[in-house]
Order: C-alpha cells, then structure tokens, then sequence
C-alpha cells in the first residue's frame, strides 16, 4: 500500500487530531459529505475498498464505534474481520505486537484498534506497514469520534470557526474530549470545559481552554454543549458523591437549556447515562443532534478509510458514484 498521501495530508494512519493540520482536518470533513448520501440509497455500496482487507482489533468492549466502522467497512467494499480480545489468543498471554504481525501474515491492508492502553495505537503504527486508525486508546485520543462531532456542529451551524463549544462532564477519563479539543480549536472555535474539579484535568488551561465551575455559567456561554457520559468504570471512589447530586449540580437539563440566550445545540457521543449527565428531555428534545452524529459517523469513518487508502479528497464525489 502507498504511504505517500500528498492530497488529504493525513498520512499512513490515524492516531489523533493533535498532530493533523486544520487543513487536514477540512479535508476528511469534507470528503465524508459526499458519502453521507451512499447510507440513504437503496443499495448502500460503493466498491472503492474492494479486494482491501480491514481487521477491527478491539481489545475493550465497543459497540457503537465498531459497528460504525464496519458498517463504513463495508459500504466501501472493504472484507472486514472482526477480533475482540475475550476470543482472541490475547487472553492466553499474547502480545499486541505478536496479534499484528499475526495479521500482518494473513495480508491484510488497515488495522482498527481499540486499545486500554494511552499510546497502543502509535505502538502498533510503528511497527507495522498497514494502515492503523485509532478507535480508541485509553484517556489518549478518539479521533474519529472527534471528527464526527466536528462535522455535526459544522452541519449545524454552517461553519466551525468563532463558535463557542463547551464539553461537560468527566473530561478527566475522556479521550473524546481531547480530541474535540484538537480539532474545534484547530479550526477556530473557542472551547470550554465544565465538570466537578475532580473530573477536570490538571492545568487543562494550558491547552487553551476555559474552565466553568457551574453548568449554568457553560448553557450561557456556549453555542454548542458536547455532553460526556460519566465513565463509571473508570473510577475507583471519592470523584462524585453520587449520580443523584451529579444530576443536581451538574446535568443538562431542558429548564436550563431553556434560560440560555441562544438555542445552544447538545451533542452526545454515547452511550448516554439518562437523568444522570442528561435529561431525557433534552436527549430526544429539539437542540440534539445526538442522533445526526451517529449517522456522520459512518460517513467520517468512510472518508478516513478512503483517505488512508490513497483515496483524493477531491474525487469523493466520484468515489461516491463508483468511479474513482
């Protein structure tokens, strides 16, 4: 596989969106606007990806994220093995390293990896030369999580760029809210975090961001709200004196989404706690677009996978129709 990418400018892998360009990141952004149409066609397949082989490596428990990627897998025309760690010769002690090299034999062309570990994804892109996408590596980065909700809000309000996006909630254990906080800032939106001091990181300001105590002072200020769950397995004790007093101080709420000033648009990447980080009301209510990110996310994995395939970004639409 080449690993010259010249067009999009994204490289041999995805690892995050701190190291991509805010050209690059337009570029995947706008190459999934093409391909969100395949999922409303009858027949829901383009054969750009046929004869490529993609395993979808996940060493934690996903649904959302995996069925997305072969769901994208897929509609491109790519073979797709799945292989998750509770069947895979990782519970009998083998390596990461030795599970990709294993693969590697078998020919294969992209690895998807979901991984514990903050830096599992750029361990396995370095040591093998298929193309490696980060689905995941423990509190590091979600790229195409990232993506995804950038394309939402850019659906949304027409433009990323001079708009206000606060994230809220457990910051501290979210690879998602790193990787929103990459790609917003990188394509000019100012960013926010609110959350209990426990569930804030230490200095986060140094990445640029501001820092709300009450949720009420986040619904205000912001244009866009991107809700996080409360990843209650990855806490031990002590971060939240329970979900009910986190619902009180801390969730979103139709009644305080109503004494903003603007109709602020809430997003979600899931799976949602309800009457936890939000309100029933406010999930299915209006200003969500929970639903629409779902849906772009399977046109964002398109787009990376067509990227990293040697795919140009200005033949998506050609792609689209088959013809590229």
């Amino acid at each position: 596989m080449n690993d010259k990418r010249p067009d999009s400018g994204l490289g041999k892998d995805l690892i995050g969106l701190e190291t991509l360009s805010g050209e690059t990141i337009r570029a995947i952004l706008d190459t999934a606007e093409p391909f969100k149409e395949i999922s409303e066609r009858a027949i829901k397949k383009v054969p750009v990806l046929r004869g490529k082989t993609i395993v979808n490596l996940f060493f934690e428990p996903s649904t959302r994220t995996r069925i997305s990627f072969e769901f994208a897998e897929k509609r491109l025309g790519a073979d797709t093995v799945n292989v998750a760690a509770s069947g895979s010769s990782v519970v009998k002690g083998e390596t990461l390293v030795d599970t990709a090299r294993n693969l590697e034999a078998m020919r294969i062309d992209m690895v998807v990896i979901r991984h514990g570990s903050s830096g599992a994804a750029q361990f396995l892109a370095d040591r093998i030369p298929s193309n490696v996408i980060n689905a995941g590596d423990g509190q590091h980065e979600h790229p195409t999580q990232g993506l995804l909700d950038l394309l939402t809000i850019r659906d949304s309000f027409g433009r990323i760029e001079g708009l206000k996006v606060c994230i809220v909630g457990d910051v501290i254990h979210s690879r998602v809210a790193r990787s929103n906080i990459f790609g917003l800032q990188k394509l000019g939106a100012e960013v926010a975090v609110c959350g209990p001091k426990s569930l804030i990181p230490t200095a986060i300001e140094s990445l640029g961001v501001q820092v709300f105590a009450h949720v009420e002072d986040a619904i205000q200020w912001a244009d866009a709200l991107n809700v996080l769950r409360l990843q209650l397995e990855r806490m031990n004790a002590g971060f939240i004196p329970s979900l009910r007093e986190y619902n009180r101080v801390f969730g979103v709420s139709q009644a305080r989404l109503e004494r903003a000033p603007v109709d602020t648009v809430v997003l979600h990447p899931g799976p949602m706690n309800r009457g936890v980080e939000i309100d029933s009301a406010v999930a299915d209510g209006p200003q969500s677009v929970i639903l629409p990110q779902v849906t772009n996310g399977v046109a964002v994995r398109m787009a990376v996978l067509y990227l990293l395939a040697g795919g140009a970004p200005e033949r998506a639409e050609e792609a689209k129709k088959g013809e590229a």
